[in-house]
């Protein structure tokens, strides 16, 4: 018989996991798996379970938000055989999720780690820590970590808009760095950068990102300098709200190994979580580093993703939004 390891935060996103839970653990057994359930205790249980247990099952199944796929990846990361990974989101915005295809109802997600296909992603290096699909610093980006979990459970994605802009007086402040990667160094204040590897980031599209492979070894990079006055940052805000990348402010480039050097200390953040103060940072793409199970049906990917941009970021985590 198969073993699955079933890892689930029961409080991510609005807890709306816990009536379907018999009901996917069913699913489960049903398809000839002997389930082992692990509920998360507290930060970073995920990722120790999964590096503890995870090599002795066949499949390791995740459920809550993007943080808690990140706890499970980064602990598997430190095995040298990894199981392939399916994911069940359950959290606010659930920004891989809709990278990968997979739907935000419930069902149909543990559907799809039975009948998906595994799917080799890549995952970020932030020196000597990992990351699934994002790592930035500077504006708002300690709002998806500060954020009260109550209140992102009660408003979904608005939560974090009004976090925000109760914030927008001391996030906007420039840092001073030089960045460095291939052949190119720039030097410069930058408000905001990220390192990403998702169509969405904050249930919001990624910027100057048309065609996004997550498995071709490159990361998509925006820097955005530090506005002089209200023109430029309304100039900066209007371009972001386009989804464009707007030269005379921002900086756009694909890379697979960046360096970052700060004159102060700087936070950072990964996948939505605090990342830690550092003056200088390395980021590196491992490649194809490990399989989640997506939809294998490109058509059906598509559908999905087309479903969490209709709903505006705030993505219901009920069995109404698809049959």
């Amino acid at each position: 018989m198969k073993k699955m390891l079933f890892i689930s935060n029961l409080r991510a996103g609005k807890n709306q996991i816990r009536p379907h839970f018999a009901t996917i653990i069913d699913m489960f057994v049903s398809a000839g798996y002997e389930v082992t359930v692990h509920t998360t205790q507290a930060a970073k249980d995920a990722s120790q379970v999964a590096a503890s247990r995870g090599g002795d099952y066949d499949l390791v199944v995740c459920s809550g938000g993007d943080g808690t796929l990140d706890e499970v990846v980064s602990g598997l990361l430190t095995l040298e055989s990894r199981p392939p990974v399916g994911y069940i989101p359950a959290g606010t915005t659930n920004d891989f999720a809709k990278s990968l295809g997979i739907s935000s109802n419930m069902t149909a997600a543990a559907a799809n780690v039975l009948k998906g296909e595994p799917f080799a992603v890549d995952v970020g290096v932030f020196n000597e820590r990992h990351f699934a699909y994002i790592a930035a610093f500077g504006a708002f980006t300690d709002v998806s970590w500060q954020t009260p979990q109550q209140l992102k459970n009660t408003l979904g994605h608005l939560a974090y808009l009004i976090e925000g802009l109760k914030s927008l007086p001391t996030t906007i402040i420039p840092h001073r760095m030089t960045v460095a990667f291939d052949d190119e160094v720039i030097t410069d204040s930058f408000a905001y950068g990220m390192v990403t590897n998702s169509v969405s980031v904050g249930g919001f599209k990624s910027i100057g990102i048309k065609e996004m492979e997550l498995d071709d070894g490159l990361f998509e990079m925006l820097l955005v300098r530090m506005p002089k006055n209200i023109f430029e940052l309304q100039s900066i805000l209007s371009a972001l709200l386009m989804q464009k990348v707007d030269e005379r402010y921002m900086f756009f480039a694909r890379v697979s190994h960046v360096r970052f050097y700060c004159e102060e200390n700087l936070s950072w953040t990964l996948d939505g979580e605090s990342g830690g103060n550092f003056k200088e940072v390395e980021i590196s793409n491992l490649r194809q580093a490990i399989q989640i199970i997506r939809p294998q049906d490109k058509a059906e990917r598509q559908k999905v993703k087309e479903e969490y941009e209709a709903l505006d970021g705030d993505i219901p985590q009920d069995d109404s939004v698809r049959e």
